[in-house]
């Protein structure tokens, strides 16, 4: 059963549902967390992501500030033991990293660090391929690693800490194809809990073990994977290639992959030509793609990039999921002083 789809899967709905306030939910199924301080809470949450933000089916940006605060509302309000979240998303590392506390009980794990994409898996014209009917991608290295792993398993036997070694070397199986999956908050203390505690388990695995994580995985197999900042490129390619050439279908897929290609030129363009008006035309690409170091939050002023985000849009358009890969960008930018007037001055000029 599907209990918020469309807009009413918003920020608004899965922040009420967390801290089971039924009251802030609008539209839905009206269904919330009703935990009290006995339980245990499994989150799993897959969408593109960017640096410090992940994307809701509203096209909402999710900032980690909030999330994060969100988090610490739950755990002031008693209502839970223990809390594993699972996050699937590019850059999604930077949605915990020097953001979530170790004494709030909860277990983090994300498909990448805060500064590398995650890989879609299953692809149409890569290997293993999905099965034909299927156009698109059928999910994420890292989600794929840990469901299927959880699906042949026996939960009650098979730590949090195992099913990340397992996911962690499948998911960074290859040099090209690879993300290293991160661990946060209280790690500890719930490392070594039974994935039985936060999922159901399948009674028919209960005489399976884990011999080895590393047979999870063969030497041998040629795996393919791609970046999911460009997987929606392979779908409309492969939509494109299935189509009877020049009939009605081929010429709108053409149109789709054409539209897509010249937003996302727009979007680099656009923020590169932000930064050289900023910081100048020798600086400006190596100060949009300054990495903080590891523990150390995204940005200082999360107002000041959600305010730069929203100027950006006003003058050159929605960022969409392409897009948000550029949040660093935006984030260097508070980080070096740029404010609201300035930023306007800028966007105005690369989006005339």
């Amino acid at each position: 059963m599907q209990d918020y789809t469309g807009q009413d899967a918003s920020i608004n709905n899965i922040f009420a549902a967390i801290l089971g306030n039924k009251t802030a939910v609008k539209g839905g199924s009206g269904k919330v967390v009703n935990s009290g301080p006995n339980d245990h809470i499994f989150i799993y949450y897959a969408d593109h992501g960017g640096p410090g933000v992940v994307l809701m089916p509203t096209d909402e940006e999710l900032y980690a500030k909030d999330l994060i605060d969100v988090l610490k509302k739950k755990h002031a309000s008693g209502t839970y033991k223990s809390m594993v979240i699972y996050l699937e998303a590019c850059e999604s590392g930077s949605m915990f990293d020097g953001l979530l506390p170790q004494g709030l009980n909860i277990y983090a794990t994300t498909a990448s660090n805060a500064n590398e994409g995650s890989w879609g898996f299953y692809c149409p014209g890569l290997y293993p391929p999905p099965p034909p009917e299927y156009e698109t991608c059928l999910g994420d290295l890292f989600s794929i690693s840990w469901l299927e792993d959880s699906d042949k398993s026996n939960l009650g036997m098979e730590t949090l800490e195992k099913q990340y070694q397992v996911v962690k070397r499948r998911t960074g199986y290859t040099a090209q194809y690879n993300s290293h999956v991160m661990q946060y908050g209280s790690t500890k203390e719930l490392s070594n809990h039974m994935l039985s505690m936060y999922m159901g388990a399948n009674p028919n695995n209960q005489n399976y073990i884990l011999r080895s994580h590393k047979s999870i995985m063969p030497t041998t197999t040629p795996l393919q994977a791609i970046n999911q900042h460009d997987a929606s490129i392979l779908y409309l390619k492969e939509k494109l290639r299935r189509a009877p050439e020049d009939s009605e279908k081929w010429v709108k897929a053409q149109q789709e992959l054409t539209k897509e290609i010249a937003h996302r030129n727009h979007l680099d363009h656009s923020v590169e030509a932000i930064g050289e008006i900023l910081f100048g035309p020798n600086n400006g690409a190596e100060e949009l793609k300054v990495v903080r170091p590891a523990g150390q939050p995204l940005v200082d002023d999360w107002d000041c990039l959600k305010t730069l985000v929203g100027t950006y849009k006003q003058h050159c358009g929605s960022l969409s999921s392409y897009g948000i890969k550029h949040m660093r960008a935006f984030a260097n930018m508070c980080n070096a002083g740029v404010g609201k007037d300035l930023m306007a001055r800028a966007s105005a000029n690369a989006c005339p």
